[in-house]
């Protein structure tokens, strides 16, 4: 089935780890969305024996994927939970080894083109960003009762933004006015926090990267990703192989740290001594690649697949 989403990096996603899976392969997508990468991974496990647990906090979207790779029956289960949860979820399901993972790191396009959830400035509604209903605050209880310093250091972190002393003291002094509710009065704010000279010399909105980082508080993605690679280790089968796309500089920085850790254990090989990043062509076709990097990882001691299927 044809989902009409067009996965990043999905030729390096079938060379780097779809290749190498072996017969009854247990795999993990832990971050189901729209469902590009679990098709991917479904059409080689469905026939040859495996299975695919797919991670996704947005029960929406969790359903929507469900539908729409329903030909596939059982060799999809489909899990409402933070991939921060992948270890506790693995258990649940008496899985104890993997033969794969993929996580895409970037936000689903469904959440971003739905104005009502909020996370996008070019369209009208409400500030919420919520990636699931477990997020325990929106970006708009966070814009209008973190300090000063706490906003600070949120958009100067998390969105590495030029003007975000400035960017806060405006939000700072027009939540006084009023509470920030919608995402439009926030683009607003900050359009007019950043220097009119700059406002637009950037190929990109000048509330990218301030909304970029709000959506990371919200959903606390550093905290899960970095859960998720403390797990990765000990979840992989001999022979399997962990796929990471990130599209954060940050998390990205995170991904490189933990594997070269992993690979000083003697146990892991770093499959990409350079994260990989799309080719112009893909870029051609879909801009949400531009940015995206991707590294692969390997577990070797044993030097075997060990079959994890129960």
């Amino acid at each position: 089935m044809e989902t009409g989403h067009t996965p990043v990096m999905k030729k390096e996603i079938e060379q780097f780890l779809i290749s190498s899976l072996p017969d009854k392969a247990i795999v993990v997508d832990a971050t189901l969305g729209a469902g590009g990468h679990a098709e991917c991974l479904l059409k080689h496990l469905a026939s040859h024996g495996g299975r695919l647990i797919a991670f996704d906090m947005d029960k929406q979207s969790l359903e929507q994927a469900r539908q729409r790779l329903a030909e596939y029956g059982n060799a999809l289960v489909c899990v409402n939970e933070n991939f921060a949860n992948i270890a506790a979820v693995l258990l649940r399901l008496g899985i104890d080894k993997i033969n794969g993972l993929v996580a895409d790191l970037g936000i689903s396009s469904m959440q971003v083109d739905n104005g009502e959830r909020g996370f996008s400035f070019q369209s009208p509604g409400p500030l919420d960003m919520r990636m699931g209903e477990s997020a325990p605050r929106t970006a708009a209880e966070i814009v209008n009762t973190y300090s000063e310093e706490e906003l600070f250091r949120i958009i100067k972190t998390y969105g590495e933004e030029r003007w975000s002393r400035r960017i806060v003291r405006r939000i700072i002094f027009e939540r006084e006015n009023a509470p920030i509710t919608t995402t439009d009065r926030l683009a607003d704010i900050i359009i007019k926090a950043v220097p009119v000279r700059f406002r637009y010399k950037s190929k990109i909105h000048p509330a990218t990267r301030t909304f970029q980082a709000l959506r990371m508080e919200v959903n606390e993605e550093l905290d899960s990703l970095e859960q998720l690679l403390e797990d990765m280790g000990a979840i992989l089968a001999p022979g399997g192989r962990a796929a990471i796309i990130s599209f954060h500089s940050l998390e990205d920085r995170m991904v490189k740290q933990v594997f070269r850790e992993l690979k000083k254990t003697g146990e892991f090989e770093i499959l990409t001594k350079k994260p990989l990043t799309a080719d112009e062509e893909e870029i051609d076709e879909n801009r949400r690649a531009r940015s995206a990097k991707l590294r692969v990882i390997e577990k070797t001691k044993g030097g075997f697949h060990e079959q994890t299927q129960k």
